[in-house]
C-alpha cells in the first residue's frame, strides 16, 4: 500500500511535503503582511504630507499587519528545527510530510487573508488619527482585534505540527 501511495505522489518522500509546508506557511503570510503593511503605508503617506510629526504614532498602525509574516516564520522555524531537516540526512515518512503540510494550512490561509482585513482596519485608524490624533489607542485596539484570529491559526498550526512530529 505504501508503494502505491508513493507512486501517486510521484515517488516523493515526506521531506518534499515538509519543505512545501514551510514554504506555504512563510510565503502566504509574508504576502499578506507585505500587502497589508503597504496598504497602511499608502494611507500614512497622505497624512504625513500634511503633518510629518505624526510618523511615530502612525508607524504603530503600519507595523500591526506585519505580525502575520512573523507567525508564518515561526511555524516554518518549528517545522525546520523539530523535523530533523535542518541537520540534513533525515528522510521523513510520507504521512509525516503530508501532516506537516496540512499543519501549515491554518496559518498560511488565515494569515494571508486576515493581514488584509487587519490592514483595512489600520487604514481606517490612520484616517481617524488624521482627524483626531488623541484617538490612536482606539485605532490600535481595533486593528489588534483582528489579531485574535491570526493567533488562533498560529496555535492550531503549532499544535498540528507538534502532533505530526510527536
Amino acid at each position: 500500500m505504501v508503494e502505491v501511495v508513493q507512486e501517486t505522489f510521484l515517488g516523493l518522500n515526506g521531506n518534499a511535503f515538509a519543505y512545501l509546508a514551510m514554504a506555504f506557511s512563510l510565503i502566504l503570510t509574508c504576502i499578506g503582511s507585505g500587502r497589508g503593511v503597504g496598504m497602511v503605508g499608502e494611507a500614512m503617506s497622505g497624512v504625513l504630507i500634511e503633518d510629518p510629526d505624526r510618523f511615530g504614532s502612525l508607524m504603530i498602525l503600519q507595523v500591526i499587519p506585519g505580525t502575520n509574516g512573523i507567525y508564518g516564520f515561526l511555524i516554518t522555524f518549528i517545522i525546520l528545527t523539530n523535523s530533523g531537516l535542518m541537520g540534513g540526512g533525515v528522510t521523513l515518512p510520507l504521512d509525516t510530510g503530508i501532516l506537516l503540510f496540512l499543519s501549515s494550512l491554518p496559518i498560511g490561509i488565515v494569515g494571508s487573508i486576515t493581514a488584509i482585513f487587519q490592514a483595512r482596519v489600520a487604514v481606517g485608524g490612520v484616517n481617524l488619527v488624521a482627524k483626531r490624533p488623541d484617538q490612536l489607542s482606539k485605532a490600535m485596539i481595533s486593528a489588534v482585534m483582528v489579531e485574535t484570529y491570526q493567533i488562533l491559526a498560529l496555535l492550531i498550526s503549532m499544535l498540528m505540527v507538534i502532533a505530526a512530529l510527536g
